[in-house]
């Protein structure tokens, strides 16, 4: 058994507190919704490292909260041109990446990947999982396939295997993007695989050094502790890269004593700095990328954002969980978790008013509170 390191719990005990509120604005900075960036829709993508994308319309949600001058017409003509693609990546999930990421980091999710399959093993028993990946890449890469399509194809060799089982192995043993029209705002598709190789015209590369990927977390969710990055990965035994990188960061300790890190010159704005009203879409990975999310969702409000297999989207006021939204018949619905003062509901509304000229411009939208939930 490894003897604790004294002097590491110290230094830890020593480190400055960043309180709640301190933690939520430097989080805020770096996810850009403190004040929306002029960058462009690719160059945030990379450096968020990713737009969870459950369903098409999150990922627009996610940059019109954060860009000026977004439109999403510039996020659709990246996914157009292949610039960008939708795959399973960070814990699990469907992202939206840049293509550069997504021929990266889908090796560095591999383990998380493997781990799943693992739950469809009994489904899989003799099956060759080498076979069943050179059988799937050649089905879709002879044409993009839907999952049906592939998991018919696959059963006529293995006819025992559960089906749904097959279609998942062949996503957890190769790098299998979403083909478009899928994934363009205001398109219609449904789902269609291939492989990141023969979409985006390149071979998938080498795993990045966790230490690379550790750097990129930190400037988008930082600052954070290891079991912070390694609940946005999916991911475990991740340590050793933060102490590798430990004479070049910062740390510091949250209320209850956790050892976070962060990067020298990151923002950390003073923790009464403003936060105006945001309009997040459901599964933004500002509310999913740490292991406690107190800094963004007050502990009243946990497990708030979803009903059984239903999420919500997510209202932001004064930088924290506040409430959610929908779309719906000729109107914009939010419902706050408490009472709003009347400055912030102004700023909700001037907010809500936005978000449809942005994104939905050609539809007329009235927008309303709805029931205050508690």
């Amino acid at each position: 058994m490894t003897k604790p390191d004294k002097s590491q719990g110290s230094a830890t005990a020593a480190a400055p507190v960043l309180g709640t509120r301190a933690l939520n604005r430097a989080t805020l900075a770096r996810q850009l919704l403190l004040r929306r960036s002029p960058m462009s829709a690719e160059a945030a993508v990379a450096h968020l490292v990713g737009l969870q994308a459950q369903n098409v319309r999150p990922p627009y949600y996610a940059l019109a909260a954060r860009l000026d001058g977004f439109t999403p017409e510039a996020l659709s003509r990246l996914m157009a041109d292949r610039a960008a693609a939708r795959m399973v990546t960070l814990r699990s999930t469907i992202h939206t990446h840049t293509a550069d990421d997504c021929l990266t980091l889908r090796p560095l999710a591999q383990p998380a990947l493997d781990q799943e399959l693992k739950n469809f093993r009994k489904g899989l028993e003799g099956v060759d999982l080498d076979r069943l990946a050179a059988l799937a890449r050649d089905l879709v890469e002879d044409e993009p396939r839907t999952p049906r399509q592939l998991r018919e194809a696959l059963r006529v060799h293995w006819p025992d295997a559960d089906p749904l089982a097959l279609s998942v192995a062949a996503r957890c043993t190769l790098p299998l993007v979403q083909v478009t029209p899928r994934g363009l705002w205001g398109k219609s598709g449904q789902v269609a695989l291939t492989t990141a190789e023969h979409w985006l015209g390149r071979p998938v590369e080498a795993a990045p050094a966790p230490d690379e990927v550790v750097l990129r977390y930190l400037a988008a969710f930082g600052p954070a502790s290891v079991k912070d990055m390694q609940t946005w990965a999916g991911l475990t035994r991740l340590r050793d890269a933060f102490e590798r990188l430990r004479p070049h960061l910062l740390t510091f300790r949250d209320e209850h004593g956790t050892q976070l890190f962060d990067l020298p010159d990151a923002p950390r704005p003073d923790p009464d700095t403003p936060a105006p009203p945001r309009f997040l879409p459901e599964f933004d990975n500002l509310l999913l990328s740490h292991a406690d999310r107190s800094r963004v969702i007050p502990p009243a409000h946990r497990g708030s954002t979803w009903q059984g297999n239903l999420v919500h989207c997510t209202l932001l006021v004064d930088g924290f969980l506040a409430g959610l939204w929908r779309l719906e018949a000729g109107a914009l619905v939010v419902e706050p978790f408490g009472r709003l003062t009347g400055q912030q509901r102004a700023e909700v509304l001037a907010e809500g008013e936005r978000l449809l000229t942005v994104l939905h411009p050609q539809s007329s939208y009235d927008i309303r509170f709805g029931t205050v939930r508690q």
